[in-house]
């Protein structure tokens, strides 16, 4: 790694631009910052769920490891022209996911956010990593050189952080929450 920064403010910033990694600079609001920004925010509520109690080793382990693809996930899109994430990466994601779902029951109903704190927290992850991946999509539609394989890992991580709430509500005592879509009844029509 180059330098390492020893002061943190820059002022480069002040005009409503950043500096991407590859050294060109960019609107702060532009499609690019947008999307690595948000996978930073979803690295960011994969924290939480891990500060959580209750997550046991296999969730800690996977997690963590999804961490680390994540920075150098939103390494690729900081810097154009970057490769980081392989298509064994999503591979890997989509069999942890089989392994985590494989011994749960199958779901008849939605499940609300909810069951307990880690669960919680997990479902945010899960909310922020599908808005990652919808500002992926815009950005490759901007640039069509930023790779599928950044949107196809961020689909199956919500996939497997989906079937991770279901783990950690299940794992917490608090069990799923769900979705009582006949709990009062409509009006009719006309």
């Amino acid at each position: 790694m180059g330098n390492r920064l020893s002061k943190i403010y820059t002022r480069t910033g002040d005009d409503g631009t950043t500096g991407l990694g590859d050294g060109s600079r960019v609107p702060k609001d532009s499609v690019r910052v947008e999307a690595y920004g948000t996978v930073d925010e979803l690295n960011s509520t994969i924290g939480m769920v891990l500060a959580s109690d209750g997550v046991d080793d296999a969730v800690r382990e996977a997690l963590t490891q999804i961490q680390h693809e994540l920075f150098d996930l939103g390494g690729e899109l900081c810097v154009p022209g970057m490769v980081t994430i392989q298509d064994a990466d999503i591979a890997r994601l989509e069999s942890v996911l089989d392994g985590f779902n494989e011994p749960l029951p199958p779901l008849k109903e939605f499940i609300l956010p909810g069951g307990g704190m880690a669960a919680s927290c997990c479902h945010l992850a899960r909310t922020v990593c599908r808005r990652a991946e919808r500002a992926v999509i815009r950005l490759r539609r901007e640039e069509p050189e930023v790779r599928a394989q950044t949107q196809r890992y961020l689909n199956r991580l919500s996939d497997l952080l989906f079937v991770l709430c279901r783990v950690l509500a299940r794992a917490g005592g608090h069990g799923e929450v769900l979705w009582q879509h006949e709990r009062r009844p409509r009006p009719k029509a006309g």
